[in-house]
């Protein structure tokens, strides 16, 4: 595989996320923030960790191409200086390889995989690195991870030719991105019910999807149709609505609520939205639309 069009610094920009350790997370911040700070600053990329006081926290990093292996690669240098401290005092023989997990759309797996596994067979040989596909999707998402470990100069090949795969099948369909679960509950919008509604929204995958607010039929105990405002700026609306209003017919159909745009007032720079359905389905519109803003604004994690 030519990794020619990523080596030679097309621009092209790219997301990549990581799952990381709480404590692998603590020492890529490192002392109040001075790590992360200079991987920005060399790098250029931009670096997003995930919030909350998780066992396992999301990072980030989106730019150009360059800009991103730059950063990827001090990732991985300071989990091997990490490797070699804990070796240190250790009487182990054999120092254990960096191992790090990427999270990519279940919707592109297949084309990692390759028809009977000749894509991810190639990518192994090629570059020396062990990769693992998970069967299994992340807990209330559409993704997987992928389990990537060897020494440095392995895994970081094998990043960019899975991201060379990536960039030419892009994901299909809507993806719910996998969020760490934190150890308290979250408050979040719509009334705390968003683990209620990641499952819901995982079952509803399971269901023909059906228009109008009979999405949930007989998944929510509180049928009562109510509904709820959104305010959102302008800029950002063409986001949600997508090219020829697809985006917005996709929430409606994943969450079963009806949603109202309202046309715009003069002087004003924000646009009321409406969502009407059941109580489960507004919290899952609410949801999608977040995920939409969130990756318009820069990747889930950004505060």
């Amino acid at each position: 595989m030519d990794t020619g069009v990523i080596e030679g610094g097309l621009n092209v920009t790219l997301t990549i996320r990581l799952l990381m350790h709480g404590k692998e997370v603590g020492s890529i911040i490192g002392k109040k923030g001075e790590s992360v700070k200079k991987m920005r600053e060399e790098s250029g990329a931009r670096i997003n960790i995930s919030e909350g006081n998780c066992p396992e926290r999301i990072i980030t990093l989106a730019g150009p191409t360059n800009a991103i292996f730059k950063a990827f690669a001090m990732i991985i240098d300071k989990l091997e200086e990490d490797i070699s401290s804990s070796m240190t005092n250790s009487t182990a023989a054999s120092r254990p390889p960096v191992t790090l997990r990427l999270v990519v759309p279940a919707s592109q797996c297949g084309s990692l995989i390759g028809k009977g596994g000749c894509k991810i067979k190639e990518i192994r040989e090629s570059t020396g690195a062990q990769v693992q596909v998970a069967g299994d999707m992340l807990p209330n998402s559409t993704e997987r991870a992928i389990t990537i470990a060897g020494i440095p100069q392995s895994i970081i090949e094998c990043v960019k030719q899975i991201c060379v795969v990536m960039l030419e099948s892009p994901p299909k369909g809507v993806t719910i991105p996998y969020r760490p679960k934190p150890s308290s509950s979250p408050v979040i919008f719509a009334g705390g019910q968003l683990t209620k509604l990641h499952q819901l929204a995982m079952q509803q995958t399971h269901f023909p999807i059906t228009h109008g607010n009979t999405g949930f039929t007989g998944l929510d105990a509180s049928p009562q149709t109510t509904s709820h405002e959104l305010t959102i700026p302008n800029d950002l609306i063409g986001c949600i609505i997508g090219r020829q209003g697809a985006k917005i017919n996709e929430i409606r159909q994943m969450s079963g609520a009806q949603i109202k745009i309202a046309n715009p007032v003069e002087g004003s720079t924000d646009r009321q939205v409406t969502i009407t359905g059941s109580a489960a389905s507004i919290s899952l519109a609410q949801y999608l639309i977040n995920v939409r803003l969130s990756a318009e604004t820069g990747g889930m994690g950004s505060s």
